[in-house]
């Protein structure tokens, strides 16, 4: 009999070998050939559908659209479309659909109208036969393989980096990206690595067993691993989690804050990073019990990533978010491998 939570961790364990994988001369030629088109192309604005977890991957992309391309970016709301009738004008769109299984109706049925009124249509997904790249014009294998557990981790970080490595070859023009920023992604697999051997997510674990709700939170790009972490203790440990940007948690949710509610933060290097560091006084005024995740040097119980690029880091800092999720949950006497209620691929209309 497999041991709870073993699916899970083997996942975790496979992300360094899938970032080696993505970068390598295959799938990184693959999607430049895809950001060459979409650069050729030229689209005003960019629409990201998904739904779950690939939700999160795609808002990190709408941050790296509108900030590294000068693009307006946004997340389409699919039930427009698939309850209400509505046909947007969407013509001069790339309109993209982020999935793992490529197989829920209403992300197919987006770029379908979408692609009918004249958009670019671009599916990323772990399934390259799935109904969502038969529905689209383009599409990117994010190359991930079988995850075990229903609880996605290493899709959404393959996810993350496929739509990283995609846009910054739109920037580049021809798809292509520079030997700099290729030689800087080369170095996330070992990063990862080195990531992935902290002992911290575990040893923090006992310590919030018996915790009854978390809040979670970040600004720019860390507002993305926020969020995942929020919907990663949900699903695993079925602990109510609530995500916030770092600016709106002092717009009034800061009031629920205290020494019983455990708050994760995402704090790392870059614009983001430093805005955090006027969040954590205001936090500690609360007495809450703030846990720091990321590069950042601050006064608080942390769990450490290595310093990279602002744009790269949710790449790291979401590994020991993962796997305190999957410790807690072990340590709650759950099993995260098969969440109640829950099924890999979720098909809504």
């Amino acid at each position: 009999m497999t041991r709870p939570g073993a699916g899970m961790a083997a996942d975790i364990a496979e992300q360094p070998a899938g970032y080696d994988r993505l970068l390598s001369a295959e799938h990184a030629g693959a999607i430049a050939r895809v950001a060459a088109v979409i650069a050729e192309r030229r689209p005003r604005h960019v629409v990201f559908t998904a739904r779950g977890t690939s939700d999160h991957a795609a808002l990190y992309a709408a941050y790296l659209t509108e900030i590294r391309l000068g693009l307006p970016a946004g997340l389409a709301s699919p039930s427009t479309i698939t309850l209400f009738g509505a046909r947007p004008d969407l013509s001069d769109a790339l309109v993209v659909g982020v999935s793992q299984s490529g197989g829920s109706p209403d992300l197919a049925e987006v770029l379908r109208v979408a692609r009918a009124s004249g958009a670019l249509t671009l599916a990323v997904t772990n399934n390259p036969d799935s109904p969502l790249v038969h529905t689209a014009e383009l599409s990117v294998d994010i190359a991930a393989g079988h995850e075990r557990a229903v609880a996605a981790t290493k899709t959404y970080t393959a996810e993350l980096l496929a739509l990283l490595m995609l846009i910054e070859g739109v920037r580049a023009g021809d798809g292509v990206l520079p030997a700099a920023e290729r030689d800087a992604l080369a170095r996330l697999p070992e990063l990862a690595e080195r990531t992935l051997s902290d002992a911290t997510p575990a040893q923090l674990a006992p310590r919030y067993r018996f915790a009854t709700q978390f809040v979670t939170t970040g600004r720019g790009y860390a507002y993305p691993t926020a969020r995942e972490a929020a919907l990663k203790l949900m699903e695993t440990s079925y602990l109510p989690a609530l995500a916030f940007s770092g600016a709106d948690l002092l717009h009034g949710p800061l009031a629920m804050t205290d020494p019983d509610v455990p708050v994760l933060a995402v704090i790392g290097s870059g614009p983001g990073g430093e805005s955090m560091r006027e969040v954590l006084p205001r936090l500690g005024e609360r007495r809450a019990d703030v846990v720091v995740v990321g590069s950042a040097d601050v006064e608080a119980t942390r769990m450490a990533v290595p310093e990279v690029d602002e744009r790269y880091a949710p790449l790291l800092d979401v590994l020991p978010l993962q796997r305190l999720a999957l410790a807690l949950a072990l340590a709650r006497g759950e099993d995260p491998d098969a969440p109640r209620g829950l099924k890999k691929v979720t098909t809504t209309m």
